[in-house]
């Protein structure tokens, strides 16, 4: 890392600009990156044990959820620097547990789609002391590390110990075949030198004893080198720790205590709207040959998963059902994320109800342009801008 940056960017079209200095692209794995990751976490992680009170915009229901940060490493045998195994693998998982004591692992990180509490809004004491949260306590921490390790740990530790040990099986006969050839070389060499020097010949470069050393110290290698691929097979894992915890409070309790109570009937049609536009878009699919996955409550940033049986690729699909009168669609930071991170395979579904019976559905591809600033957690896009990019299931 150099001692200091005449420019930074976070992105690469800024790198290079008329009239300025070639920038650095800051991103992950850059060292500076990485200081000032390591640097705030060694000054205030306490904060992350404190926790903190986000606000859910898309929820109107009045029970509140806990949602957990978890990190949890994979290591083999291999003894680093500090006489620690070495970690292979690290993930931060993100456990969410509801007001009925269900846990959920949400896959990416779903704190991008909430807010902060406004100072006009109720304070963190006065929404704990609310009944919608009489269930929380110190327990569920428990509950949540309980659940990493039954339902997460193992998925991740299979991903990585198949992924490991293919590359030393690999890795194991590349490094056998290449030193055994320049064994037998070397076993070879110091054999016809023995023999010349046998027979009183002289003249060579080398001694058939320098031959046999390289010989020998090739042995050597070869078999420190297994040693050390055996260790790398040697997966284990170590125990998940809670990093923090966040309490997700619906925007529906907000409006509540507000005075400003959102009936439990709009609620529930909002809800069976969601279900009913992702039933049709899943018939669609099926119609065209595909196998969709309802995906919705895991929170990915889309909601159907759509495998292709020719090949085992997926289509990823976020739905939104709309009255055909409706202005606006609503999309959060994850979303708009998952379509820039997948814009070959991602489908914003939009399906347009046309009175009680009549709906159309329409496909838009890589609908969105640049992903939101970082405080923002939700977009309104025009629905006939929209619809007028889209295209009937394909």
């Amino acid at each position: 890392m150099l001692p200091r940056y005449e420019r930074v960017v976070f992105e690469k079209s800024l790198i290079a600009q008329r009239g300025k200095p070639t920038a650095a692209f800051i991103c992950p794995g850059h060292p500076l990156l990485d200081s000032v990751i390591n640097l705030t976490l060694e000054r205030h992680r306490p904060v992350l044990k404190t926790g903190t009170v986000l606000v859910d915009e898309s929820d109107q229901d009045v029970r509140p959820r806990i949602l957990f940060s978890i990190e949890h490493a994979v290591q083999d045998g291999n003894i680093n620097r500090e006489g620690e195994r070495r970690t292979i693998s690290r993930q931060v998982l993100y456990v969410e547990i509801d007001a009925d004591g269900v846990s959920h692992h949400l896959h990416y990180a779903p704190y991008l789609d909430y807010r902060p509490l406004r100072g006009d809004e109720p304070s963190v004491d006065a929404i704990l002391k609310r009944e919608e949260c009489n269930w929380i306590d110190l327990e569920q921490e428990k509950r949540a590390r309980e659940y990493a390790v039954a339902e997460v740990v193992p998925k991740h530790l299979s991903e990585v110990r198949k992924h490991r040990l293919a590359l030393v099986a690999k890795t194991k006969a590349a490094v056998k075949e290449r030193l055994t050839k320049e064994i037998t070389h070397w076993d070879n060499r110091a054999a016809q030198l023995k023999d010349a020097e046998a027979e009183g010949k002289r003249g060579a470069r080398m001694h058939s004893v320098e031959a046999r050393r390289k010989a020998d110290v090739l042995e050597d290698r070869l078999r420190r080198r297994f040693e050390e691929l055996k260790r790398e097979s040697q997966i284990s894992v170590r125990p998940p720790v809670v990093l923090g915890g966040v309490l997700v409070v619906p925007a529906g309790l907000i409006r509540r205590m507000a005075g400003q109570t959102t009936a439990m009937r709009e609620v529930v049609d909002t809800q069976e709207v969601a279900a009913r536009a992702r039933a049709i878009v899943m018939e669609a699919e099926r119609k065209l040959g595909f196998e969709p996955t309802d995906r919705e409550t895991e929170k990915l940033g889309y909601d159907i998963e759509s495998r292709i049986p020719d090949t085992g690729k997926l289509r990823f699909i976020e739905v939104k059902g709309r009255r055909a009168d409706a202005d606006t669609v609503t999309v959060t930071r994850n979303e708009v994320l998952y379509s820039l991170n997948k814009p070959d395979e991602f489908i914003l579904a939009i399906v347009e109800f046309i009175g009680e019976s009549d709906h159309r559905v329409h496909y838009v591809r890589q609908p969105f342009g640049r992903e939101p600033d970082f405080d923002v957690t939700s977009v309104n896009y025009s629905t006939k801008s929209l619809i007028a990019r889209g295209t009937v299931p394909n």
